[in-house]
């Protein structure tokens, strides 16, 4: 098959389904990891014969991307902080706004001479990575109660040359955590069920619920019990940092000033909606 004839195919099946550029994004994230062809290459060599093992990934990826099938899991990786991380359906994508977080955290400690982080359900370990890649003074752990989390966790640490330790703990069955730390984030379960309605369907269909939902009645379970751990496993003038349910951003620095903290401070995303809360001890 001719990529110009792939290429037809493929924008053919997938409209309607998609914006047009996500389509294009799409056709081209999958001829460069697959082909090793850029756009420009494509646009100079239509008439590129792909091997009949590449037509048949290269089908195999248009059909899931017809079912919803997010182009990560496809793939099997993603960019993230200018690093590439390994996933799959037991972790969840990671998203530009825990981006931020990290960002926020490093903008705070670069400065900072050896100190000890946490990161709390860290899922792909894409926060607990890209902090250990840019505060070399750091010594990172990190928790989360899936086996399979911390397995691609741990494979991607191996990718990226960077050093974490991982251990499997379920927090909200913890009474403590492996030592005192100056940082301890998390990017916890924190969309209600209530919310699912307003979701895209390649979210709800393919990530796992695990590191997704929390139940309507208790929707901040997560915050309460870290915000409990971290008051007595944080050092002096350590900070807590979390990322946030958009629609809870009150609730959520109101449990956490009443817990004692100090200094909470709510930020916005790129999105101009509230997603992240740092605070001091």
């Amino acid at each position: 098959m001719l990529i110009k004839e792939f290429k037809n195919q493929f924008f053919t099946d997938l409209k309607g389904l998609y914006p047009q550029t996500e389509i294009q994004s799409f056709f081209n994230l999958i001829i460069e990891y697959k082909l090793g062809l850029t756009r420009i290459d494509v646009a100079l060599q239509p008439e590129f014969d792909i091997l009949e093992n590449d037509v048949t990934f290269l089908n195999n990826a248009l059909i899931k991307l017809s079912k919803s099938t997010p182009i990560q899991y496809i793939l099997g990786e993603t960019e993230f902080f200018d690093l590439v991380f390994k996933t799959n359906s037991n972790v969840l994508i990671p998203r530009p706004e825990t981006a931020e977080l990290v960002q926020s955290i490093i903008d705070d400690h670069k400065n900072s001479g050896e100190i000890k982080i946490l990161d709390i359900g860290t899922g792909s370990g894409c926060i607990a990575i890209s902090l250990a890649k840019n505060l070399p003074n750091a010594k990172v752990y990190a928790i989360d109660v899936s086996a399979e989390a911390l397995k691609t966790a741990t494979e991607n640490a191996i990718l990226n040359n960077a050093s974490v330790k991982f251990i499997e703990t379920d927090i909200l069955n913890s009474e403590e955590l492996p030592g005192n730390f100056d940082v301890i984030v998390s990017n916890p379960p924190y969309v209600r069920e209530a919310e699912k309605q307003h979701m895209e369907k390649n979210v709800l269909d393919n990530e796992p619920h695990l590191a997704l939902f929390v139940e309507d009645d208790n929707p901040l379970i997560f915050y309460n019990k870290i915000g409990d751990l971290a008051k007595n496993h944080l050092t002096k003038n350590g900070n807590l940092y979390f990322e946030i349910n958009q629609y809870l951003g009150k609730e959520t620095a109101e449990l956490i000033s009443q817990k004692g903290f100090k200094n909470v401070q709510i930020k916005k995303d790129i999105f101009g909606e509230d997603r992240m809360l740092k605070s001091s001890i």
